[in-house]
């Protein structure tokens, strides 16, 4: 029977997962109900039944390695670029927060003040995985975008490490514990648990550049190392574990000179199982009589998360700033609990509770309340809110290429030549180095990654075209960004016309947006510029038309249609040539085409053979 219960919650974790990515909503709030559907509603899933004395180790092994994911995105050096607010939001607002959240858990729900303590500690995380969903619907101004994003990645791993030394510090504190007893356990804890990540750290590197592990290995070899150092930690120093793990992660984010991409998208893959799984477990957990020990102070603590702890940690952050009153108002509301709140916390509830602490079986349930209200309230208001309050950003107007090779920054460069907006993606170091040389804005990665989440302007994108060599890469994208934009907005180019079956079969194809005609491709493209072809643009006027350009351009591969401003929010947008386009450019619009060599050198004004067009952007 435990085999077909796994196996339930594989599936209804990829269920929960599908239906968030439907709803484009936060995956953690239909893990969550399916959790409470499965465990105290129907009694169907029991997981102390289920996993007995394994429990407490897999919630705390899958911890650990979330913990480890998230600090493998805090690097050093962007903390110096973030801004004084996101600084602010995650030192001394954070602080206000865990202050204010500790005293109303003492005062109004009467819990033992360790407790309280750990609870306030852990309701200071937000995290990126809730606050991408809803910021991508509600398209605010970019400072607000900017700063909610930055607070979510970095008090990610910031936030849980202040947890996890928060429940240290009252985790040594006993009743007749003397006072250096106390801090001895304390530095203790904190010593073996950074010296246990540093450790960890420099070994990993050290193995990675001498080339000691082939690289098939890496990612199994860091994941045991991981899993290693924080049962190493806890056997050393009793909970040190969770900082050891966040330690490690940091180390290995800032080595410069360190290859970890690869690893980081094989954590991702592995944090949402794990999340997905544990969420289920930690909700089916709940027992309905858990839930009956909050009484209706509950609903006043949940107030004050709202409508006292983030306005007043805002009021702090940005105190002295150039924000307006707007952008503090939308930041003050924004705050959804999620991932690792629920994670870390549930791990300090299975401790305490094992340790006879006061109150330790309501943590769960209060940390649960908060984040099914936050996330929940939040996410139907955000919107609405920001359009009240006159914060939302325009229309979209930034086109994504999927691909930074030659091809795609020609076009790239021609686009912006024309004050189009564009921003490029590709998981080969070397092409984005070529594109931001070219003062091109690239991201280095997979765009439909989690962590692509983080730093591509998903709220500014307007469309898509995949412009990769690899058919497979387009595929993906167009997969990816179809759900996110609309099928009509998401376009492909074809590698070649020597995989036609291929291209026929694949998504790629099926998607029917295909880039630059019939005959558009890839590798014609590509040998066109390898001769010396250019883009350029040339606007349509009631002299010289569409047809006479045609006429005088007969070799030329035409790409874009671009209305009079180049711009997306001006009702003139951004038209790429598809076969199946119905409307033919007019006059008064520009159209980018890749022009072959001969016409590139006869697009010279001074020669009489030029075409009779107006030529832009040389």
């Amino acid at each position: 029977m435990s085999a077909i219960y796994i196996a339930g919650i594989a599936l209804f974790s990829v269920l929960a997962q599908w239906l968030a990515w439907i709803c484009r909503v936060p995956a953690i709030l239909f893990l969550l109900l399916t959790g409470l559907l499965l465990g105290p509603i129907s009694g169907q899933l029991q997981p102390d039944q289920l996993l007995g004395d394994l429990l407490f180790p897999v919630v705390s092994l899958s911890v650990a390695i979330i913990l480890f994911e998230g600090a493998l995105t805090l690097h050093f050096h962007e903390l110096k670029g973030i801004g004084k607010v996101v600084r602010n939001l995650c030192s001394i607002g954070m602080l206000t927060t865990f202050t204010i959240l500790t005293a109303s858990a003492i005062w109004l729900l009467e819990l033992d003040w360790r407790v309280a303590a750990v609870l306030g500690a852990v309701l200071v995380v937000t995290g990126p995985t809730v606050i991408a969903p809803m910021l991508n619907a509600m398209r605010p101004q970019k400072d607000i975008d900017r700063i909610l994003r930055w607070e979510g990645i970095v008090i990610d791993p910031i936030g849980a490490l202040f947890a996890v030394l928060v429940f240290e510090a009252v985790n040594q504190v006993g009743e007749a514990a003397v006072f250096s007893h106390t801090m001895l356990a304390l530095f203790s804890t904190l010593g073996v648990g950074t010296s246990v990540g540093i450790v960890a750290g420099w070994l990993t590197t050290t193995i990675i550049r001498r080339e000691w592990l082939p690289y098939e290995l890496h990612k199994f070899g860091i994941l045991a190392l991981v899993l290693f150092s924080f049962t190493l930690a806890n056997h050393l120093s009793h909970e040190s574990g969770l900082l050891a793990v966040t330690i490690f992660g940091i180390w290995l984010a800032n080595q410069d000179d360190l290859e970890i991409d690869s690893v980081l998208e094989f954590k991702e893959d592995l944090s949402m199982i794990l999340i997905s799984s544990l969420f289920i477990l930690l909700a089916a957990r709940l027992q309905l009589e858990d839930l009956m020990l909050l009484d209706s102070d509950v609903f006043i603590f949940l107030a004050i998360v709202l409508f006292v702890a983030r306005p007043l940690s805002i009021a702090v952050s940005t105190f002295g700033s150039d924000l307006p009153l707007r952008s503090r108002l939308i930041l003050a509301w924004i705050a959804p609990r999620g991932i690792v709140a629920a994670a870390v916390g549930s791990v300090f509830a299975l401790s305490m509770m094992q340790s006879g602490y006061p109150d330790a079986n309501k943590m769960v349930p209060l940390i649960f309340m908060v984040i099914i209200v936050t996330v929940i309230l939040q996410s139907l208001t955000a919107t609405p809110l920001a359009r009240l309050l006159k914060v939302r950003q325009p229309a979209p107007n930034t086109l994504l290429l999927i691909g930074a090779n030659h091809v795609s920054r020609a076009i790239a460069k021609g686009l912006t030549e024309q004050n189009v907006d564009v921003y490029l993606s590709d998981p080969a170091w070397e092409n984005c180095k070529m594109a931001r040389m070219d003062g091109l804005p690239c991201y280095y990665g997979n765009p439909q990654s989690e962590h692509a989440e983080r730093y591509l302007p998903l709220t500014s994108l307007k469309s898509v075209m995949a412009l990769s060599p690899n058919r497979h890469h387009n595929a993906l994208g167009v997969q990816y960004f179809s759900h996110l934009l609309g099928e009509q907005n998401v376009f492909s180019l074809k590698s070649s016309t020597n995989h036609a079956k291929a291209n026929k079969d694949s998504a790629t194809f099926l998607s029917r947006q295909l880039l630059f005609g019939d005959e558009g491709n890839y590798a014609k493209l590509s040998s066109m510029m390898a001769k010396g072809g250019k883009v350029s643009a040339t606007r349509l006027s009631e002299e010289f038309t569409w047809s006479q350009y045609q006429e005088v351009n007969k070799e030329a591969i035409p790409l874009f249609i671009i209305g009079e401003a180049g711009k997306n929010d001006d009702g003139l947008p951004v038209r790429p040539f598809t076969p199946d386009m119905k409307n033919a450019p007019s006059s008064g619009e520009r159209v980018l085409a890749l022009q072959p060599p001969k016409l590139s050198v006869l697009r010279d004004p001074a020669q009489k053979e030029a075409p009779i067009g107006e030529k832009l952007g040389d």
